[in-house]
């Protein structure tokens, strides 16, 4: 992956955990790292194919001063979010906010976070048997698409199925959407808990009927096993609802712990 990388841009600016910085201000120092790939702009010359450095360095004095936090661990964080979500070439953006005058009592040359943050491919199975099953699920994928930090990029047709899990209810209608974001599986999650929580959902009878229910499927190749989450979903390859759907827009994607593809899967069902 190429890097465009800016070295130390000075900004005065209001932030800190004591009031007087935040109403006085001081002086940050804030160098970036963009990784994207160069070729097209390279071998073409056209600057519409890279990122403007010149643009970028004005977005981070302008944000930087526009914004008051606290931690110099919010400034870099909401600054790096903001850099992926403007500029849509760059795949990875590292930060490093340096803080000279650090109040800390003692002889130092600065203070500083670093922050690294990405663009993700994620694959989110949408399900309902309640209402109007398909105005939920565009609902979801709608309210998704909403988010700053959410881009949908390919969405399945929608299939119906019968309910899984012993108890009698309605037929399901379920798809698959992949995805784009710089949220991490947790912030996922929270994300996909709300937009269910907003169309209605309720979680009273396990396996039981749903206005909506939202599921992440794949993120990136990340495997993850914990009390709150588990990725890929754990009965995903045993769910004809998930591999059919997902199988017209990612046959291809290959499950991390398994080791087969979403095709190979799905034949194998």
């Amino acid at each position: 992956m190429d890097i465009i990388r800016i070295t130390d841009i000075e900004v005065y600016a209001n932030h800190g955990v004591m009031p007087e910085e935040r109403i006085l201000g001081q002086k940050f120092v804030i160098s970036a790292e963009i990784h994207m790939d160069f070729s097209p702009a390279a071998l073409s010359g056209n600057l519409d194919k890279t990122i403007n450095y010149a643009q970028v360095c004005q977005f981070i004095n302008d944000y930087t001063q526009d914004n008051t936090y606290e931690l110099i661990e919010t400034l870099a964080e909401s600054l790096t979010i903001e850099i992926l979500n403007r500029f849509t070439l760059a795949e990875r953006v590292d930060i490093e906010v340096k803080k000279p005058w650090a109040p800390i009592g003692l002889p130092v040359s600065n203070v500083s976070v670093k922050v690294s943050r990405s663009r993700h491919t994620v694959y989110v199975a949408l399900g309902s048997n309640m209402g109007d099953k398909e105005g939920y699920l565009w609902g979801a994928v709608d309210a998704l698409n909403a988010l700053d930090n959410f881009k949908v990029s390919k969405v399945s047709d929608f299939v119906v199925t019968e309910p899984y899990g012993g108890v009698e209810q309605d037929d399901f209608l379920n798809g698959v959407l992949e995805g784009e974001t710089t949220m991490t599986p947790l912030q996922l999650l929270e994300a996909l808990n709300s937009i269910e929580e907003g169309a209605g959902r309720t979680r009273e009878v396990h396996w039981g009927p749903r206005t909506l229910d939202l599921d992440i499927i794949f993120y990136d190749d990340e495997i993850i096993d914990s009390e709150r989450l588990t990725i890929p979903h754990r009965d995903m390859h045993r769910r004809d609802f998930v591999l059919a759907p997902l199988k017209q827009i990612a046959p291809w994607k290959r499950h991390p712990v398994i080791g087969k593809t979403v095709e190979e899967m799905y034949e194998e069902l």
